[in-house]
């Protein structure tokens, strides 16, 4: 994971929609490493242990790994473990940070708006309760970094794509927290770990043995439960995802397909363009220029 933290320009065009991304984010704190950085992020969002913070916008922040301790005005100290979301909230003070021995990877993106303004009010998110366990959901992880791939790959005129993404992301947490997705079985959880790891990892080549054995679990185990859940096996689910994500590259961003083979881990264009084609049919170059014809006619329309 290679850090990054991007606040971003709001015109009164972006207000008007009613919901407005304001800032994004990922960070890898290794053991023993200060936090927060301060020199990465404006004077407005730093702090110390000592000191904490109140931010003027909402916050969703998502722990991947690793664990630590959060505290607010509104809540006692708690200890943060891989898989927990937490809120924060305009005008609530608030401190948080990794454990030394562990540090931690964390996401987040900040957003403002009448939309999450009626959300709060309607205690769809509390102040004192600003936890959310989502385990290794792996929806969840995916919805953080379309946002963060949207930011740090497109030009302009992305903010009503990545406040739509936001949108979806709370509405995901909702059913999440109301206890409308189903607790999952054994083989299920730990098939829905190997997913969220295989989504984690999208940017570099993964062997499905190592996945087995982080789970822990047998290799042929493993490929026979995952096949069971998902209809396809470990490493034909993680070339689809990987697929996948090219394709919204390819419509979100400018990126060519070098680089775009480079941030879905294939070895180098010739193999992107090799498993790409073998899946839909046409190259990403003539799936590229369908997508130009697409627009052309709809402008036309």
């Amino acid at each position: 994971m290679s850090n990054l933290s991007k606040y971003l320009t709001i015109t009164e065009a972006d207000k008007q929609w009613g919901f407005y991304v304001t800032a994004v984010g990922r960070s890898k704190i290794q053991p023993n490493e200060d936090y927060p950085k301060n020199s990465e992020h404006p004077i407005s969002h730093s702090f110390t242990w000592n000191t904490g913070r109140v931010l003027d916008a909402y916050y969703i922040v998502f722990i991947t790994k690793g664990q630590g301790v959060f505290e607010s005005s509104e809540t006692a100290p708690v200890k943060i473990t891989a898989g927990t979301c937490f809120f924060l909230f305009p005008g609530v003070w608030h401190r948080y940070r990794p454990d030394e021995a562990s540090g931690w990877e964390e996401y987040w993106v900040g957003f403002k708006g009448f939309y999450p303004d009626e959300l709060i009010k309607n205690s769809f998110f509390k102040p004192i309760s600003p936890f959310i366990n989502v385990a290794v959901n792996e929806s969840v992880l995916h919805l953080f970094q379309q946002i963060i791939s949207t930011v740090s790959s497109s030009g302009f005129n992305y903010q009503q794509i990545i406040s739509g993404i936001t949108m979806q992301l709370l509405g995901l947490l909702s059913t999440v927290s109301s206890g409308k997705i189903l607790a999952a079985n054994p083989e299920l959880t730990l098939i829905e770990k190997a997913k969220f790891l295989m989504q984690e990892n999208i940017e570099k080549p993964l062997d499905m043995e190592d996945i087995a054995k982080a789970l822990p679990m047998g290799y042929s185990a493993f490929r026979k439960s995952f096949k069971k859940l998902t209809d396809l096996s470990p490493n034909q689910y993680y070339l689809d995802i990987r697929l996948k994500k090219a394709i919204e590259l390819m419509r979100t961003t400018n990126l060519n397909f070098k680089e775009i083979a480079h941030k879905t881990g294939f070895e180098s264009p010739f193999y992107f363009s090799k498993f790409f084609k073998k899946k839909y049919g046409v190259g990403p170059k003539g799936y590229r220029l369908g997508m130009v014809i697409d627009k052309i006619k709809s402008f036309k329309n």
